[in-house]
C-alpha cells in the first residue's frame, strides 16, 4: 500500500492535517472515497455496532448517509500521540422523515505505519434540532476553509442558547 500522509508518529500539526482530511473525505459522503482511508482489515467500534474491513467499512457508511441525509460535520483534534489521535466532533443531518439532528460526540484512532487508520471508536449522541438551529449551511462537501471550527461553532451555539456540541 502507498503511505498516506501525514505518517505516525503525529505531531499536533500534522495531527491536525491528518483531522481536517477526514472530515473533507467524510463530508464528500463517498463511502468507497471514505474506505480507502483504513487498512484492510480496520477494526470499527460505531455506537453499537462493531465490525471489521474496508468492505464493511463502506456498507456502513453507505446505509448511514442514506439515513443521514444532508450531512455536514466538523471535526477537531483534541489530543495525540504516536500513532493515536483523539478527535471531538460535531455534525448535523435530516431524517426521512424531515427532522433535524445534531450529533456529536468524541472518536479514538491508531494508524500503522503507512498512515492508514487501523482502528476507529466513536462515541456519540444526538440531540433533535430545528431547521432554524442548525448551524452547518454550507454547500454540500468540505467545509469552506472560512466556516467557523468546532470551537467556535460549540462558543456560538451556547451563545445563543442552542445546546452545544
Amino acid at each position: 500500500m502507498t503511505p498516506r500522509p501525514p505518517l505516525p508518529p503525529f505531531t499536533p500539526e500534522t495531527a491536525r492535517l491528518k483531522v481536517r482530511a477526514a472530515e473533507d473525505a467524510w463530508n464528500s459522503r463517498d463511502p468507497a472515497r471514505v474506505a480507502l482511508a483504513y487498512t484492510p482489515d480496520s477494526r470499527w467500534r460505531n455506537r453499537a455496532e462493531v465490525f471489521a474491513g474496508r468492505a464493511a467499512i463502506e456498507a456502513f457508511l453507505t446505509r448511514k448517509w442514506a439515513a443521514e441525509q444532508e450531512y455536514r460535520l466538523i471535526k477537531e483534534l483534541w489530543a495525540c500521540a504516536e500513532d493515536r489521535i483523539a478527535v471531538r466532533f460535531v455534525y448535523e443531518w435530516r431524517d426521512a422523515a424531515g427532522a433535524w439532528w445534531r450529533s456529536h460526540g468524541n472518536e479514538n484512532w491508531r494508524f500503522d505505519a503507512l498512515g492508514y487508520m487501523a482502528e476507529r471508536h466513536a462515541s456519540i449522541n444526538d440531540q433533535p434540532i430545528t431547521e432554524a438551529q442548525r448551524l452547518f449551511r454550507w454547500p454540500q462537501g468540505p467545509r469552506p476553509a472560512d466556516h467557523p471550527g468546532f470551537s467556535d461553532v460549540a462558543l456560538a451555539a451556547g451563545a445563543a442558547g442552542i445546546a452545544t456540541p
